[in-house]
């Protein structure tokens, strides 16, 4: 027996309906993964002067030759003063991750400048937000690896500096730098400040980890090789430098983070080794909420510990 297909005819009007209603669904999906739920960045009405934002490549040597995206964020004004120098302040994404989705989208970092500048809270600033890894989905911990390829610690210190006090008006040394990132990026900033202290006269970690996470295809199994890159056991070792180079470290965590004991030990281990610093906890947990609130201090830190003349 043969069976008829039953085709069902739309109204018009319902079609219209569905489809809008299909567009905004799609519309509300894209944006939230875009900003994480908050509102796409704009400045407020009372802003008269904004940044810009540029993308420039930077090849690295410890990269095995390749090629990363860095994004820079130019602070209002800088191009009506040729003759000023600026501080810098390096920022690294955690990981799954990218530069211009968690800094510029979902922390809304460069709008943040653009209004403590405006209300002279902060002294402008160049942003610089560098790819990390290969991939979106790709964890390579901003650290050297054990394989050929794999320095992105060396990416970081040597080769993104190198560029851009290469190509912008920066104070170029440690007192007009600072370094810091979320999760991962949090991690990334202290590892990578305490290998080369002095580069980075500020160092911030907002929600990071200070023990090496195994990540097996940045370190294997090798245990030397995860200690040396545990900014928690290198602290002792790198203190005298870092004291003398006079950095400061700011860390915070939510309280309701996993990390938030570690964080703890690493507040203590810097207040035995007499280390400029501050140690925050705040109402929260590891997520959005707490790093885009905590954005606008962020950037009041840094300022309030940098040079501001080269």
């Amino acid at each position: 027996m043969r069976r008829h297909l039953s085709i069902v005819v739309l109204p018009p009007v319902l079609v219209f309906y569905l489809a809008a209603g299909a567009a905004g669904l799609y519309r509300y999906i894209d944006n939230y993964w875009l900003y994480r739920g908050f509102g796409p960045p704009r400045d407020p009405a009372f802003v008269q002067k904004r940044g810009t934002t540029q993308q420039i490549s930077v090849t690295s040597a410890a990269l095995g030759g390749r090629t990363q995206q860095v994004y820079v964020y130019l602070p209002p004004g800088y191009a009506d003063h040729p003759n000023r120098r600026y501080p810098v302040f390096y920022l690294l994404h955690g990981f799954p991750g990218h530069p211009q989705g968690a800094f510029l989208w979902t922390n809304q970092i460069g709008v943040d400048e653009d209004v403590l500048v405006t209300e002279h809270r902060v002294h402008p600033a160049i942003l610089v937000m560098p790819s990390g890894s290969t991939s979106f989905f790709a964890d390579d911990e901003w650290a050297n690896g054990i394989r050929p390829g794999q320095g992105w610690e060396t990416f970081v210190a040597r080769d993104v500096v190198h560029a851009i006090d290469t190509h912008y008006r920066t104070i170029p040394s440690g007192r007009g730098r600072a370094l810091g990132g979320l999760s991962a990026g949090g991690y990334g900033a202290l590892n990578i400040g305490l290998h080369h202290p002095g580069e980075f006269g500020v160092l911030e970690s907002w929600s990071g980890y200070v023990l090496a996470d195994h990540v097996k295809s940045v370190f294997d199994d090798d245990a030397q090789l995860m200690r040396r890159n545990s900014p928690l056991l290198t602290l002792p070792a790198a203190a005298p430098a870092l004291r003398r180079a006079g950095t400061f470290v700011w860390l915070y965590i939510g309280n309701h983070d996993h990390l938030t004991g570690v964080n703890r030990q690493f507040d203590a281990g810097l207040r035995r080794a007499r280390i400029r610093h501050r140690f925050d906890v705040y109402k929260g947990g590891h997520d959005w909420a707490l790093w885009r609130a905590q954005t606008p201090h962020a950037l009041i830190v840094a300022s309030d510990h940098l040079a501001t003349h080269g």
